[in-house]
């Protein structure tokens, strides 16, 4: 798949397509019927995935050139997936003329094809490498001959020797520039072509026009010749480029995966009581389907027989399994543990829940990709203002100055070189990557490259209860407290089952347990298992027939279980899910730093409430759906606050996708680690707080390197115009500033010790009593 590199300066020009543009289309996709759905009476949408796109200007420019194209009514593009949706009116537009719209404006598109996108990400990595090496290759040797030529120049080498020696060079420097300034060609070339410049096309003048320059100089045996200049310009300039790419990652779109989950087999039970399997989208509201225990529930519906417990902790936050039977309600993604179910449709496909989520965190993807970082904002007028001091340079010598054209292109090319943008692609990349390292020392992954950058402007963090705060493992609370033959007899029962509270009684009771036998599960209400002395019971106070009265002491919000033996009174075990055990500290060292702390959860108000009191959060919400999620997400920020999101449930991932910058745990699921920037690993929340050190810090250091970038343009390019800096001092400067910012970057990995458990201590505002429960949020 070859791949177009679309520029970071990207100025629309709305160009409409021609018929032969369409024409072209159709000849290389053949019919794009296949890939439109209807959506509404009057409106399809098609999704195609777009090549060459490098920025936020991009997306703007994507978006710009199809909503000026009649019957089109959205455009919406994900930056990180470079997946694009086009709703249009197929009665006014068709799906040709929206791609020949984009092959105007040079950005390539195809439909969507998740597998050849990744493969294709993938061949520009390697190609980058591969012309890196190249480059660094042709830089050493052509350098060491130029080494020889300087040296040859001070003891009187022959002109013979000299022009032999600048032979050489081009013979390695001319087929290595081509090769490995592809890359910046090819940008340079697409944004030409389309009518925009960019920060590539600078970069190809120069490294061009050296080229050329050199190879003029060595046909007439100049004494001169800047082969050196323009491969060492190329190799510096694929560094930054290829560093940005890994910085940047290749991590799969969140809304993808959550797509896949519904992506089963629906078993539907006919009329006849036949049972037989289709597509989701063919099931509709009604039917009747059937979901065996240990299977994802595929449809929204009402259970219509069956009885048995399901695992909604993606969906809702809940910890624990939830009971359903008869008319209770159940969505599609969560799991049926216990029994198997028979439910009646009430929603299916594109109706879901779980597929309303995944439009959630699709549009919330999109915004959050809309970022402009401080590297993206510098390029918008950089390529602008060099072409014009260039221009300027040649013009004022040539034409003012009365110098030869040469002369005066040479002065120009060394405007260029001088100007290029080595210190400036390397400012950023160079110390998200050392970030990276020290972050993974201390057990912190960043999976995207301006997490950090935003990180680092971060106001208002917050977080997730459930398994991001606590361990997302009940605790039996109390153990000296009970009795142990009580203990011991309740865990050989609940050594039986797989429910999370029955092997956290388990786990409770200590020693080796012997499971009993002949236990028979009441599918999400308990256990019953006949002793010698009778019937016993261990499950919910309602199996049990345990009135609230009875309970005996007061209910502090946590889950819990009964056991019931003949001849004793019912014996309560209550749970807590444990908070990380550095939950306190990092929250408090947050609030110390200046953030605003927050807590959201699905979990019941109550726990929500000991837990927030616990570790001292003031503002805290329970029952919070992942659509309450977003929403509170969308609020701060449209209030003008910067917040960050921790989560790791699915229900956390839109939330997570909305927040300027997001974190998840490795303990999450699969779909909060994809949607998260930077995950972080062990039991501690400790990487929560590295994470931010090293993002202050990487911040502090970026800005160091602007500026030295700049101060080194501030005083080499008026040098370069009054013509004092020639090629190869330019390239020999370039290069010196590079190695600058390079150095700058490396004390990021000399300062702190990269554990991400050592939380500063923080004696002020963190609350230790489980009695306060802090202020809801309204």
């Amino acid at each position: 798949m070859t791949q177009l590199f679309a520029g970071d300066c990207c100025v629309p020009v709305l160009t409409q397509p021609s018929a032969d543009g369409e024409a072209a289309v159709r000849d290389r996709l053949g019919s794009l019927a296949p890939y439109v759905h209807s959506v509404a009476a009057d409106s399809a949408e098609i999704h195609l995935m777009v090549e060459g796109m490098s920025c936020g200007g991009c997306i703007s420019t994507i978006e710009r050139t199809l909503m000026a194209i009649g019957g089109v009514s959205a455009a919406r593009v994900n930056l990180s997936s470079s997946r694009l949706r086009v709703v249009f009116d197929p009665g006014a537009v068709t799906p040709e003329h929206l791609i020949a719209a984009l092959d105007a404006q040079g950005y390539r598109a195809v439909p969507y094809d998740p597998v050849a996108l990744h493969a294709g990400r993938d061949l520009e990595e390697r190609r980058l490498l591969r012309a890196m090496a190249v480059a660094g290759f042709a830089a050493a040797n052509v350098m060491l001959l130029s080494v020889s030529v300087w040296a040859g120049n001070v003891q009187d080498m022959g002109p013979a020797t000299r022009t032999l020696l600048h032979w050489i060079s081009a013979l390695v420097a001319v087929p290595a520039v081509f090769y490995a300034g592809r890359p910046f060609f090819d940008s340079a070339l697409a944004a030409i072509r389309s009518g925009r410049t960019n920060m590539d096309v600078p970069i190809s003048l120069a490294v061009i026009l050296a080229t050329g320059m050199s190879l003029l100089q060595t046909l007439s045996g100049a004494e001169h010749a800047y082969f050196d200049s323009a491969i060492s310009l190329l190799f510096f300039l694929l560094i930054g480029r290829y560093l940005d790419r890994r910085a940047r990652g290749k991590a799969r779109s969140a809304a993808e995966q959550l797509a896949g989950l519904n992506a089963v087999a629906v078993t539907v039970v006919s009329p006849d009581g036949c049972l037989y399997a289709c597509a989701p989208t063919a099931v509709e509201a009604g039917m009747t389907v059937l979901v065996p225990a240990g299977e994802r529930i595929p449809v929204d519906g009402v259970v219509a027989q069956g009885r048995s417990e399901i695992d909604t902790q993606l969906i809702t936050g809940e910890t624990l399994p939830e009971a359903v039977g008869e008319g209770d309600t159940v969505f599609a993604g969560a799991v049926n543990l216990a029994a198997p179910l028979k439910l009646t449709v009430t929603a299916a496909g594109e109706g879901t829940l779980l597929a309303e989520i995944t439009r959630l965190m699709d549009a919330a993807e999109q915004r959050r990709a809309r970022y402009v970082g401080l590297a993206d904002a510098v390029s918008r007028w950089y390529a602008p203002i060099v072409h014009a001091m260039a221009l300027a340079a040649f013009c004022g010598w040539f034409l003012l100055a009365g110098a030869g054209w040469q002369d005066s292109l040479m002065i120009a090319i060394a405007v260029l070189i001088v100007t290029c943008p080595c210190a400036l692609g390397l400012a950023v990349p160079v110390v998200q990557v050392i970030a990276c390292a020290r972050l993974m020392r201390g057990g912190v992954l960043l999976k995207n490259g301006s997490a950090l950058e935003r990180l680092a402007r971060v106001d208002t963090i917050v977080f997730d209860k459930t398994g991001t705060l606590t361990l997302g493992r009940p605790e039996l609370r109390d153990v000296a407290s009970i009795d142990t033959e009580t203990l011991r007899a309740a865990a050989s029962i609940a050594a039986t089952s797989s429910h999370p509270l029955a092997k956290a009684l388990v786990a409770a009771a200590g020693e080796k347990i012997v499971a009993v036998d002949n236990v028979t599960e009441a599918p999400g209400a308990g256990l019953i298992w006949q002793g010698g002395d009778g019937e016993h019971r261990l499950g919910s106070r309602e199996f049990l027939g345990v009135p609230e009265s009875a309970a005996g002491e007061p209910d502090t919000g946590g889950p819990e279980i009964w056991y019931g033996r003949p001849g004793r009174n019912p014996v309560r075990f209550q749970f807590d899910d444990a908070p990380r055990p550095d939950a306190a500290r990092v929250v408090g060292a947050l609030k110390k730093a200046g953030l605003d702390v927050r807590l959201l959860s699905g979990d019941r108000e109550p726990v929500v409430a000991a837990m927030a009191g616990r570790l001292g959060i003031e503002e805290w919400a329970g029952r919070v759906t992942p659509n309450d999620k977003l929403r509170y997400m969308e609020d701060l920020r449209a209030a003008g606050r910067h917040p960050a999101m921790v989560g790791d449930g699915l229900n956390d991932a839109p939330a997570l996708a909305a927040a300027l910058v997001s974190l998840s745990p490795s303990s999450g699921a699969d779909i909060s680690r994809n949607a998260a920037d930077i995950v972080f690993q062990s039991n501690r929340l400790g990487g929560v707080w590295e994470s931010y050190l090293v993002a202050i810090r990487s911040e502090a250091l970026v800005r160091q390197n602007f500026a030295m970038a700049f101060l080194y343009n501030l005083i080499t390019v008026p040098l370069a115009v009054c013509g004092f800096v020639t090629p190869l001092i330019a390239a020999v400067a370039m290069s010196s500033s590079s190695l600058v910012v390079i150095l700058n970057a490396l004390r990021l990995g000399w300062t702190g010790s990269g554990r991400s458990d050592r939380v500063p201590s923080v004696k002020s505002g963190i609350a230790t009593t489980d009695g306060e429960t802090g202020k809801g949020i309204k």
